[in-house]
Formats: C-alpha cells, sequence, structure tokens
C-alpha cells in the first residue's frame, strides 16, 4: 500500500510565502485607489466650496470671513465666520463650513484652510451692493512653488486648501493644527498671502483652488450686485 505523502516545512513555507506574496500585490492597487478616490472626492468638495463662496457673495454682496481654525467641532460658534462687527475678525482660518452649510473637512478628516481678500469680505457701505468696485483686486498669490516659482495669479479674491493625505499644517476637527508641514506645504499653512499649487509629488500633496477676482465680478455684474 502507498503512503499518503504530506507537506514538507518547507514546501509549506514556499507556500505561504507565495501566497503572501500575491495579497501584497493586491493590497498596493488597492490602497492607490483608495487614496485616488480620497483625492478625486476632495476635488469635488473645493469645485463646491467655490461654487458656494460665490454664491454666498451674490447673495450678500461680499465673501465670507474665514471661521477660526482653532475651536473644536464641538463647541458653540464651530464653522461660523468670524465677523464681530462690518469687517472679518480674520484673513485666514478655515472654510466657514456651518455658515455655508457645507461639509467640515475632507476626505481625509481635515478642515480646509481657507484665506480671504478682506476688502472683498467686508459689509457693503453707503447703500452699495457690494463691498468692493471692479476696479479693485485681490490680494493673494498663487505660484507654482520649487526654487524658480511662476506667478500663476497675483489678485486672487480667496484659495481654498486641502493639505491632502499627510495634512501636513490642517486643522483636525478638535482644532488641532497639524505640524511638519516644510517646503511648499509649508506656504499653505504659514498665514501668509502666497500660496502654492502644482502637480503632487512625494513631498507635496495639497490640492488648492482659489476664487478669480473676475469670476467674482462677473458674477456680481450677472446678479447686479456691480457696478
Amino acid at each position: 500500500m502507498r503512503r499518503a505523502r504530506g507537506f514538507t516545512l518547507i514546501e509549506l513555507a514556499i507556500a505561504l510565502a507565495i501566497v503572501g506574496l500575491l495579497l501584497g500585490m493586491l493590497i498596493v492597487p488597492l490602497n492607490t485607489q483608495v487614496d485616488q478616490q480620497r483625492t478625486n472626492d476632495t476635488q469635488k468638495q473645493l469645485a463646491v466650496m467655490t461654487e458656494a463662496v460665490l454664491g454666498f457673495a451674490v447673495a450678500n454682496g461680499r465673501l465670507p470671513c474665514p471661521a477660526t481654525p482653532g475651536i473644536a467641532s464641538v463647541t458653540a460658534g464651530a464653522g461660523l465666520e468670524n465677523k464681530p462687527a462690518a469687517a472679518c475678525g480674520l484673513t485666514e482660518g478655515v472654510v466657514p463650513w456651518a455658515t455655508l452649510g457645507l461639509p467640515e473637512t475632507d476626505a481625509w478628516g481635515r478642515r480646509f484652510t481657507y484665506r480671504v481678500t478682506t476688502a472683498f469680505a467686508d459689509d457693503p457701505t453707503g447703500g452699495l451692493q457690494a463691498s468692493f468696485a471692479l476696479t479693485d483686486s485681490g490680494t493673494i498669490t498663487v505660484t507654482t512653488g520649487g526654487v524658480a516659482p511662476v506667478n500663476i495669479t497675483t489678485n486672487a479674491a480667496a484659495v481654498i486648501v486641502s493639505h491632502g493625505k499627510n495634512g501636513l499644517g490642517a486643522y483636525k476637527s478638535d482644532g488641532v493644527q497639524l505640524a511638519g508641514a516644510a517646503g511648499d506645504e509649508l506656504k499653505n499653512a504659514d498665514a501668509d498671502a502666497v500660496f502654492v499649487a502644482k502637480v503632487p509629488d512625494p513631498a507635496f500633496d495639497d490640492l488648492v483652488v482659489w476664487v478669480s477676482t473676475n469670476v467674482l465680478k462677473s458674477r456680481m455684474v450677472a446678479a447686479s450686485r456691480l457696478p
């Protein structure tokens, strides 16, 4: 009679190694697909936010002010524009999601940075229908970054930033900012009026959109807010 032959330890180890290799090959593309889906979802959010900001301007004659970034989402006033009087209390903060009726965070669970040209966000005065005129310009610059940055625009009315998968420089829902932003990502988190928008690379995964002054004025003219 023939004796039944089972797997040896060496054969079993080889089989497990092959299975592990195959699983690893499947997991990498899956992670890539998840990352790409989150990027796509966040880009759609940015497009919706841009339209929401423009719609707010048409309805109110001004752009919305930023929300205070350091307020936890469970605290009263979180997500509301910081506007204590006729002018904004902040030049840069986070998108006022509660004021605009939008989701608080991007696909990675972090808030969107938002900067505005404050002259475009003050209350209209003197019976005017808008807080700015056709001759006014934005004060925000967007560049290509790197060692020799090229200006994409120097007069954006507002800018919105998702700090991407790594989230460095973004504020979380608890109001705490993630430290560690460097290089071009630091330009999008250092609270000045210069931002970087470029194709993602290993050191940069921010997603950036801005409100064109010309587009804003066009919407205001169409709504009879200007001239």
